[in-house]
């Protein structure tokens, strides 16, 4: 799968993508549609007649667990563990992408004054938006001035003017860190923001790679094979070469706009009001022949957004965690609901005392947990950690609240609703112990079914009508 359009036909295929022929405004409607269908775990759907526009608009692409798998080129019965799994052997492997001369995302290019982000179907996906994103499921791409180290990161983007785009590059994160390097050197930073794409690059994106990995790396090993690249007309960045649009410009540390608010993903606005912050001076646009639009509906879980950030946080810190050498790991799973980064839920096979304190000291020490992660419950290695039912019974009957820790400070997310909007850059951290302690001599009795009985009773289970 290289594009966009790969997806789309395979999808199709597989009943996984259904095409919508009535017009649709993309004023509140088409999100809506979109918003209403994920909350039924519906397809992804492919709007081709969009109010005033001659351009499709996709959305819902990685709603489900069996696209997300489709994506990454797994069995469709695949879970999010067995992802998880899958990404982090795949992942081991790196391979950089493959520089090309000719590409399909330079069939139309448009530069200078003739650059207009309206003439694409840009959605306004909530009334209380302060106005239309042009980025909710994309990318944008920065290069480090002194490394040569190429980031790809989700940082929404309002559509401010026909040649700007707001920005919203959070506090420490790669491209914020890049940002700060130009504005020393007094110079502006080249972006490309990318909308349509190989959904994988997406969702790599939206993940917590380390830092000086490039995501186009990681993307290669998951793959099997290199990223196709392209120059930029007017950016010395790697381009996606199948990408649909391409928006290239530039942001000035020093210079800000009003942007802002919009409807997060953790189903509340994440302001009050605008803010003044970066933006993206647009000098270029390319795109392919009839553009395929691709947009997230974002709020209240679950949506596309929470499924790619549960299957890239969840990889990521099962990565991390495997990396880190300690024995008797058995699962991972980040749940959708807590958008794949608040909440972690790690099996063990415990075989020494104080071995759940290390894994939930180090889960909330890799990379991923660093940033924002709140609370991490470790169970025994017969809970799978995707069963949430086994997981409150753990809760109910192994948790011991003073077995558990409260970390009072940690790195926080400023999209985090828990907290004042003042004062998100610190969060507490909660590691809940909901095992048998290893050290127990004696510990409580289980109660188990008869292996022969249970043979015997199966054995029947036709004849009892079951």
């Amino acid at each position: 799968m290289k594009s966009m359009r790969d997806f789309v036909a395979e999808g199709e295929k597989l009943g996984l993508v259904k095409r919508i022929k009535a017009e649709v405004d993309w004023n509140l409607e088409l999100s809506h549609i979109a918003k209403l269908n994920e909350e039924t775990s519906g397809p992804a759907l492919l709007f081709e007649n969009v109010k005033g526009y001659s351009t499709p608009v996709i959305t819902s692409v990685c709603t489900t667990t069996q696209r997300l798998a489709l994506i990454m080129g797994q069995p469709a019965e695949s879970t999010l563990s067995d992802l998880y799994a899958a990404w982090a052997k795949l992942g081991e492997t790196s391979i950089p992408p493959k520089w090309v001369d000719n590409a399909p995302c330079k069939e139309n290019i448009v530069m200078g004054k003739d650059v207009d982000l309206f003439a694409f179907p840009v959605p306004k996906f909530y009334p209380l938006d302060g106005g239309r994103f042009f980025g909710t499921a994309h990318f944008f791409i920065t290069k480090d001035p002194d490394t040569g180290w190429v980031n790809l990161g989700t940082y929404r983007a309002q559509l401010l003017a026909k040649d700007k785009l707001g920005t919203q590059f959070i506090k420490g994160k790669h491209s914020d860190l890049m940002l700060k390097k130009y504005q020393a050197m007094k110079k502006p930073m080249p972006v490309a923001c990318i909308v349509g794409c190989d959904p994988l690059l997406f969702i790599l994106g939206a993940a917590r790679v380390s830092a000086f990995t490039s995501e186009y790396d990681v993307a290669g090993g998951i793959r099997g094979e290199a990223v196709e690249v392209v120059r930029g007309e007017t950016v010395d960045l790697p381009i996606p070469a199948h990408a649909e649009i391409v928006v290239e410009g530039e942001v000035d540390a020093e210079k800000f706009m009003d942007e802002g608010p919009f409807g997060e993903y953790t189903g509340y606005y994440s302001g009050v009001g605008t803010d003044p912050r970066n933006f993206v001076d647009v000098k270029c646009i390319t795109y392919r022949n009839n553009p395929i639009f691709w947009g997230t509906t974002v709020g209240r879980a679950v949506t596309d957004t929470h499924m790619t950030m549960a299957l890239s946080y969840g990889a990521t810190l099962w990565q991390q965690l495997l990396a880190m050498k300690i024995p008797g790991l058995k699962g991972v799973y980040c749940p959708p609901e807590g958008s794949g980064r608040f909440l972690a839920i790690i099996s063990v096979k415990q075989m020494y005392p104080g071995h759940v304190d290390q894994v939930l000291t180090a889960a909330i020490s890799t990379e991923m947990g660093a940033y924002g992660l709140k609370t991490v419950i470790v169970v025994d290695e017969d809970i799978n950690p995707w069963d949430i039912p086994r997981v409150m019974y753990a809760l109910s009957f192994r948790f011991q609240p003073n077995r558990s820790q409260v970390i009072k400070r940690g790195r926080s997310t400023p999209l985090d609703p828990s907290l004042p909007i003042e004062t998100r850059d610190i969060t507490g951290r909660l590691l809940l112990d909901a095992t048998i302690p290893y050290e127990w001599k004696q510990k409580p009795v289980p109660i188990e079914l008869d292996p022969e009985m249970v043979k015997h009773v199966k054995s029947r289970w036709s004849e009892l009508g079951l």
